[in-house]
C-alpha cells in the first residue's frame, strides 16, 4: 500500500509563493482627489463670486450714504437723499424711458429680423450657404467704433441725426450678426421632420415657421433676446454719436452727467441711478428666465 501524499497544483503554488502582501485599494486615492478638486472649484467659486459681490455691495451701500466715495464703508447715517435727488424726469425718468424706446424697438427689429434669416440657413442649401455663415460669424467680432464714422457721414447725408427711429434701426443692424449665429443655432435644434407634418396637412412655410418651430425654440428665442437686449442696453458710443437732443439721450449716455468738468463725481447719485438702470434688465430676465429651464419642448418626439 502505497503512500499518498497531499499537493497542491503548481499553478496555484506559484500563485501563493509569489504574493508578496495584501492588495492596496485605490479608492481613498480616488476620493482624496476628488475632494481636492471640490476644494478648489469650491475656492474658484467663491473668488469670483466676491469679485462680482463687492461692486453690487458698493453699489447697495454707496446708494444710501451721502457722503460716498470709491471705497466699500457702512454709511455714518442711512439716508434716501441720493435717491430724493434722482427723483425727477430730468435726470432718471426720461434717460429710462428713452432707454427703453431705443433697446425694445431695436431688440424687436433684431428678433424679428434674426428670425427670417435664420430659417431659411437652417432649412435649407444654397452654394452660397457657408460663406454667408463665415462672413456673418467675422461681422460678429467687427468692432462698432470701426464703422461708425461712415456711418455718421451716411446719417448726416439722409437726414437721420438726432433721429430714434435712425438710432433704432442701426443699433438693430450692429446687433444683428449675433443675433442670426445664436437663432440658426438654436433652429437646428428643432427636427424638420415635425415641420414637414405641418407641411403634409397644408401649412405655409411661414405657417409652419410661427406655430411649429418658433414655440418649439422658445428657450433658445428668450437667451437671444436677453443677450440683444443687455447688449444694447449697455451701449453708449452709438447713441452718444446718433443722438444730440438732450430730449433723446438715453440712460446709458447721461450717466456722464453725474460727473463735474472738474472731475468731482457725486457717487451717492451714481449708485442710486444704478439701481434704476439695472431694473428693466432684472424685469426682463425674471420675464424670460421661466422659459430657459424648459430645454427643448419636443425632446424626445421624433424617433430615429
Amino acid at each position: 500500500m502505497s503512500a499518498t501524499t497531499e499537493t497542491s497544483p503548481q499553478g496555484s503554488g506559484a500563485t501563493d509563493t509569489g504574493r508578496t502582501g495584501p492588495l492596496v485599494p485605490k479608492a481613498p486615492k480616488k476620493r482624496s482627489r476628488a475632494r481636492g478638486a471640490s476644494i478648489a472649484s469650491s475656492v474658484t467659486m467663491i473668488v469670483i463670486g466676491l469679485a462680482f459681490l463687492v461692486p453690487l455691495l458698493w453699489v447697495v451701500l454707496a446708494s444710501f450714504d451721502t457722503e460716498a466715495s470709491l471705497s466699500v464703508a457702512w454709511p455714518d447715517t442711512w439716508s434716501l437723499g441720493n435717491f430724493s435727488a434722482i427723483w425727477n424726469a430730468e435726470t432718471t425718468f426720461r434717460p429710462l424711458l428713452n432707454s427703453l424706446i431705443l433697446c425694445g424697438g431695436a431688440t424687436v427689429v433684431t428678433m424679428v429680423t434674426a428670425i427670417l434669416c435664420a430659417y431659411p440657413m437652417s432649412r435649407f442649401r444654397f452654394k452660397a450657404k457657408r460663406p454667408l455663415l463665415l462672413t456673418i460669424i467675422f461681422s460678429t467680432g467687427l468692432p462698432i467704433t470701426a464703422i461708425m464714422i461712415p456711418v455718421y457721414s451716411l446719417f448726416v447725408q439722409v437726414n437721420l441725426i438726432d433721429s430714434m427711429f435712425g438710432a433704432i434701426l442701426f443699433l438693430g443692424a450692429s446687433s444683428l450678426p449675433y443675433a442670426i449665429f445664436l437663432t440658426k443655432g438654436f433652429m437646428d435644434g428643432v427636427p424638420i421632420e415635425i415641420e414637414e407634418s405641418a407641411w403634409t396637412e397644408g401649412a405655409g412655410v411661414f405657417r409652419a415657421l410661427w406655430s411649429v418651430v418658433i414655440p418649439l425654440m422658445r428657450s433658445g428665442l428668450a437667451v437671444a433676446t436677453i443677450f440683444t437686449f443687455v447688449s444694447m442696453w449697455g451701449n453708449f458710443f452709438v447713441p452718444f454719436m446718433l443722438l444730440l437732443s438732450p430730449e433723446n439721450l438715453p440712460a446709458a449716455v447721461t450717466l456722464y452727467t453725474f460727473s463735474s468738468q472738474y472731475g468731482q463725481v457725486a457717487y451717492g447719485q451714481l449708485a442710486a441711478f444704478s439701481i434704476f438702470y439695472s431694473l428693466p434688465v432684472v424685469a426682463l430676465y425674471l420675464f424670460l428666465g421661466r422659459t430657459l429651464g424648459k430645454g427643448f419642448a419636443a425632446a424626445g418626439g421624433v424617433k430615429g
